[in-house]
This record gives structure tokens, sequence and C-alpha cells, in this order.
């Protein structure tokens, strides 16, 4: 392969380097000409040879005769759904040729194809149809169905509307009832409609993926390929030292074999090495250098064998096959993923990090031993404390919102700012189990949110991305998961299809922790696992109630804050050698997460945040009873108006319009 770099400034300013790839182009969004193209590996960019080559600035268009269209590209048309308005598919980041007069956008393969202005389709609709050059809002009256906006081809005498991808594809219109193709020199292939034949698997012999309307078919070989395949046929031979350091050739059989990037089973047409009996899935041939996945704090990297006995995957859980490849952590020897595992959807946001410098935060300046400043609070230095308070509800952490305890803890030396010094050592950023971008410690925000894995009301520190946030208790929770109410096993989250039952308090949860040992069923949410172990309350000024998980406490008990009976076979809080026990709800309260003396707005109405540690306790604005929670909130602009959980809030809310 010439390894002299070439330059198209229409697509790329950096050098593009002659290349073979199996991917759709970002020069047109399409399958085209896949056998050979440019790449920027700065900015992992992949053009078709036939784009690259012969694209041009300007160009004129059948469908736009009245004015020039000029190649831009998709990053710099500022509209919410841009998309082709000759064939409809979406342009995405894409290059495209646009009239900025007329609002008109051709993608790369449009302009290189334009539609004949009348085509006859007697299989489709029975009358010629004309390429409208007015865009108008119709109703596809072809299989889609879908209503559309744009250039669509109609039948007058019918006034019926078509879009133009589904009536016209310059590709079909050249289809041959039969073909010689290089991938089966044996027989002929003819041209096949509807559903394959019985003895057939359904399947592309190449690609694998399921036959579509129409293929070709041998049927003395029981040999089939789709329309993409026979098109634009995978490459017979490939270099590429993302997968391999030897040529690989490509073998077209339905053959069973082991992929050594993913260590998974293939049943047809790998990539196989001659030399070295290297075989590999089409799909596996691009898997990214070096990723982050939300799994793991540490980027990892790929190698093509693992090469640890008994090493498990970071992602499923599940044994790993030392002899094939996966990813691995450098920083970690023992942190291992299998290819596919680490390369899903839900677990990698698809970005190659090969080549790109890692960020580095700083979360705090250390002044002595003692003395540190924090980014959140750095106007005033903050000074270390062993040990905790006895127990002062009033004394928060800023971060958490919880009481600072008998923890260790930071508090500043000029006003009455305090962190846990668990908390000031929470990272500035974070990869979590339930996103896949990295989430960023938010702590400027003093607003009331909702933490999206235990739905919890908190106006403490949040980790934020988009509309993802997290409270800090949920944001640091990570891989593998200790919990004293499990200490045997650690928890893992596994993605789940269905919700399941938290051991703690019985209920459904789409988002859980678990044990992955046999036989063992332990299940947390989110919002039991990050309950506080100790916790006080209004009722009790003598000391604290600790947690405990269902398993010491025999016969009836009734909760001493509200009077009803505790389930015992659920977790609540306790103390003087559970004699008394009182329900988790009732000890915590919904606003727990709030910190006291703060305002909060909530849909356009402020409320303070109130430690009910009064004399009396006051009546609940909703419910008419005497607020029992050891936190509530008090509306602005009243003498007396309280609410007592965020049930009672929501409606007094709705009530008051």
């Amino acid at each position: 392969m010439d390894c002299k770099g070439v330059s198209l400034p229409l697509f790329d300013d950096h050098l593009m380097m002659p290349w073979n790839d199996l991917r759709k182009g970002d020069c047109c969004g399409r399958f085209e000409a896949i056998n050979d193209g440019y790449y920027c590996k700065c900015c992992d960019f992949f053009v078709h040879k036939k784009c690259g080559d012969e694209t041009t600035k300007y160009m004129e268009h059948p469908c736009h005769s009245i004015h020039t269209l000029k190649l831009v590209g998709g990053e710099r048309i500022k509209r919410v759904s841009h998309s082709c308005d000759l064939c409809g598919k979406r342009i995405d980041m894409d290059q495209c040729y646009r009239c900025k007069i007329c609002d008109f956008d051709v993608d790369l393969y449009c302009a290189k194809y334009p539609p004949p202005e009348f085509i006859d389709i007697s299989e489709t609709h029975h009358h010629k149809l004309t390429l409208l050059k007015k865009r108008i809002d119709f109703d596809c009256k072809a299989k889609c169905g879908q209503a559309g906006n744009g250039f669509p081809y109609k039948c007058h005498e019918c006034d019926l509307a078509f879009h133009v991808d589904c009536v016209w594809n310059p590709s079909e219109a050249k289809h041959l009832s039969e073909v010689n193709h290089s991938y089966h020199p044996l027989h002929p292939l003819k041209l096949k409609t509807g559903q394959p034949p019985d003895y057939s698997d359904g399947k592309c012999r190449l690609c694998g993926r399921e036959i579509d309307e129409l293929y070709y078919h041998c049927p003395s070989c029981n040999f089939t390929l789709d329309m993409h395949c026979v098109l634009n046929p995978p490459p017979e031979s490939m270099r590429d030292s993302k997968a391999h350091d030897h040529q690989l050739i490509l073998l077209p059989r339905l053959d069973s074999f082991t992929c050594n990037a993913c260590g998974l089973k293939g049943d047809r047409s790998p990539y196989i090495c001659v030399l070295c009996g290297f075989m590999i899935h089409q799909e596996c041939l691009y898997l990214p250098r070096l990723i982050n996945i939300n799994r793991h704090d540490h980027r990892i990297s790929r190698t093509s064998v693992i090469g640890v006995i008994n090493s498990t995957c970071g992602v499923c859980r599940q044994k790993m096959d030392w002899s094939y490849g996966g990813y691995y952590c450098q920083s970690c020897p023992d942190y291992f993923v299998h290819s596919r595992c680490a390369t899903r959807r839900d677990v990698w946001n698809g970005k190659e990090l090969d080549g790109v410098p890692e960020d580095t935060e700083t979360l705090q300046v250390v002044i002595d031993n003692t003395t540190i400043q924090h980014f959140s609070h750095i106007e005033h230095y903050l000074r270390l404390h062993i040990n905790g308070f006895r127990w002062e509800e009033i004394k928060r952490c800023r971060a958490c919102t919880y009481p600072i305890g008998l923890q260790s803890f930071y508090s500043c030396i000029d006003c009455d700012f305090i962190l846990h010094q668990t908390c000031a050592e929470f990272p500035r950023k974070i990869w979590h189990v339930l996103y896949n971008e990295r989430l960023t410690l938010v702590t400027s925000e003093t607003n009331v949110f909702e933490c999206d894995a235990c739905y919890r009301m908190s106006n403490g520190f949040r980790y934020q991305r988009e509309g993802k946030v997290l409270d800090v208790l949920c944001g640091t929770i990570s891989e593998p998961f200790f919990h004293p109410s499990h200490p045997h096993h650690p928890l893992y989250y596994i993605l789940q299809d269905e919700e399941r039952e938290c051991t703690g308090c019985n209920k459904l949860a789409s988002h859980v922790l678990t044990c992955i040992e046999e036989d063992c069923w332990f299940v947390l949410d989110f919002k039991c696992a990050t309950l506080p172990q100790v916790a006080k309350h209004c009722t009790d000024d003598d000391h604290p109630f600790s947690l405990y998980y269902g398993k010491k406490a025999n016969g009836k008990h009734w909760c001493d804050i509200c009077g009803k009976e505790t389930n015992i076979r659920t977790w609540f809080y306790t103390c003087k050698d559970y004699q008394d026990t009182l329900h988790i709800d009732c000890v915590v309260g919904d606003f727990s997460g709030l910190m006291p003396t703060t305002t909060i707005q909530v849909l356009s109405r402020s409320f303070v945040v109130v430690l009910n540690n009064g004399v009396t306790r006051p009546f609940c604005r909703w419910c008419k009873s005497r607020c029992m929670y050891p936190i509530m909130l008090k509306m602005l602009g009243t003498s007396d108006t309280y609410v007592c959980s965020a049930g009672c809030l929501f409606n007094v809310l709705d009530r008051s319009g």
C-alpha cells in the first residue's frame, strides 16, 4: 500500500493515507467502493476513493438547476434535522452539497447519482412518476408509508407521492438477472426475490446479515449474497496493523471458527492469516485500540492475547479465554474485558482514544499536612479534623449533605463550609455504570435536583453531563461494590432486561447492584446501597440509630415514630438491643439529601429546608399530620406552611396552581 499522504482539503485538513476499510464512508455515509479510500488517523475520518477523487467544491445538479450547490460540512449546518432532500437519509456530520438560498441539501451519493426526472416502475406503480422540484409535505405511498417533507416522485394522474429512496435506487436499476461473482467462480448467481429457499439459512454468505427481498443465489452450492455484498463486496485481502501484523485473506465459506480478536464463535467468511492461523470476524477488524468504558476509571487497551489464566471480564463477569484477544488495563494488571463487552453501546461511547492525551485535573491543593485548598471553595483554606463531632445535625457536609457525625472532615478556617474527608477526595470526573460518557463534579449549582440512580431529592454536589445527574453518593459507586449487609461477596451492576426486587426494601428497581455468585440472589437498588449506616432522628436526642438488615430481630415490632408495624424481613433502623425498630423512611425521610437552612425552588415556588428539631413538631399543610421526619420544607412568604414529604410537597404545589 502506498504510504504517501494525500491532501483532500474538501474533507480534512490533514494528510490522508490510502486505506482499505469496511465501514461506511464519512464522506457520503454510504457503503460505496469500500475496498479502497483515504483515511485520516488524527480525525478517524474515512473517505471513499471515488468521493475523494471526483468531488469538487461547486457543482450544478439537475434536480436543482436554478442555483449552484456548494460542498459544506454537516457540522457547520445549524439545523435540527439535517437530511438529504432527495433520498431523505440523515446526513449527520458528513459532507453534502447545499444551496443556502433554497435551504436545499443533497448528500454525496445523490450528487453522484442524481435521480432521473421521470421513471417507470411498473412493479410499484402503473403510471410514470415525475420528480418534483418543489418541496412539499406528503405521505409516501410505497411500502414505508411514512410522512415526508421534500422533493418526492409524484404520479400526477393518481395524485400520489413517493420518497425518492423508496422507488429509485441507482444500483438496483443496474441489476442483472445473473452475475458472475469473484467469491463464487464455480457458477453464476441468479437474482431472486422474496423469501430465501427453505434449505438456506436466510443469511448472506459474506456479511451474515438477514437476506432482504432482493438477493443473488446459487442453488447448486446454497451460496447466497445480499445486494450490498454483490455491489460492494469486502476486499479479498487486506493489511491493517490494527487487526493483525500480517496480510489477511477473506475465506468465503460456511465454517465454524473462533475469532482471535473477541474469542467468540463465528460461522462464516472470516479473514484469516495463512502464516499464523489467525482468524477474525469481519466486524472485529476495526475494533478500537484504546478506549474508556463506564466500568473502569482508567483507559483500556486492545491486546491480541489476554495471556492471564482465570481472568474475568470486567463487564459481564464471565470467565475469559486467556488465549484470545480482548482489552486490558495498563494500570490494573488484573483487569480485562471481552472485546464485544468493551464495545457495547451501553458501555463504550464510541470514541477511539489512540493518540488523544488524557485529562489531568487538580482536585485540591495541599497547603500543609492538615490544610488544603479545595476547588469547590477556593476563597478559603480547609483544615482537617481527624475526629468528628459527637453528633450535631447542623454540622453537615456540603457535598453529600449528611451530618458529619464521627467521621474525619475538613472545615473552612474562615466560614462554616464543611466537607467529609472522603467527600473532599471525590474525583473531579468519573465514569459511571449508568452512563457511557464521563460525568463532571458540579459544586456551584445549589438548586434541587433528583438523582437518576436513587431518585432522591438533593441540593448537594452532583455528577452531571447533559441530562444525566447523580448525587455524589450514587456517583461514586463503582465495581466491585462492597456493602456491610453482604460482606462475603462483592456486588456488580449487570444490565437487566427487567426490574429486580431489592433485598433491602423489597421494592422493584431497574438499576440494581447484584451478587454474581451462583445461587445467591442478593440485590440492592442504589437508594438502599447508599443509606447511612448511622442516622439521627428528632424523637431521640440521646443517640443515633444503626441500620440493620432484617436478620437479628424476632417477633413483631412497631415503629417508634409512626406507630405502625415494622417488617423485620426488610431493613430497619434500631437501637437498644433491637428493642426499638424504626422504618427506614421514617428515620431518613424524603428530604435527607437537602442541606438545612438552604432555600430551594420547586415548580417556581421557594422553600426553606428546615430541621425538625423544635420543641413541638409543626403540622403538614397537606396531610394535616405532625411532621415526623427529620427534615421538612417551609414555604417562603408564610409563617406556618410546612410540608413533610415529597408526596405532600407536590400535592400542595398542584393545589396552589
